[in-house]
C-alpha cells in the first residue's frame, strides 16, 4: 500500500496557473502535515515574579553601593 502524496493535488486545487504557480497576490496552498500539534513544549514567559526579583536585586546593590559611600565619607570625615 503506498501512502498518498501529502500535497495537495494540482489538477484538483483551485487558483492554480498552468504549470503549477499561482497568481500574483495570491496564497499557495499548504502542504500536508506529517505531525499534529506542537513538536515540543513551549515554554511560559518569565511572570511577574521573576521581574520583581530583578528589581529587588538592582534595588538591594544600589543600596549596598549607597552604604559603602555613606561609610567611607564617615571613615574620612
Amino acid at each position: 500500500m503506498t501512502a498518498t502524496p501529502p500535497d495537495p493535488d494540482p489538477l484538483r486545487t483551485p487558483g492554480l496557473e498552468p504549470g503549477g504557480g499561482v497568481a500574483p497576490g495570491d496564497t499557495p496552498p499548504d502542504s500536508g502535515s506529517t505531525t499534529t500539534g506542537l513538536t515540543h513544549h513551549e515554554q511560559k514567559p518569565p511572570g511577574k515574579a521573576a521581574s520583581r526579583i530583578v528589581i529587588g536585586l538592582i534595588i538591594l546593590f544600589a543600596v549596598l553601593v549607597a552604604a559603602m559611600f555613606v561609610t567611607r565619607a564617615f571613615l574620612l570625615g
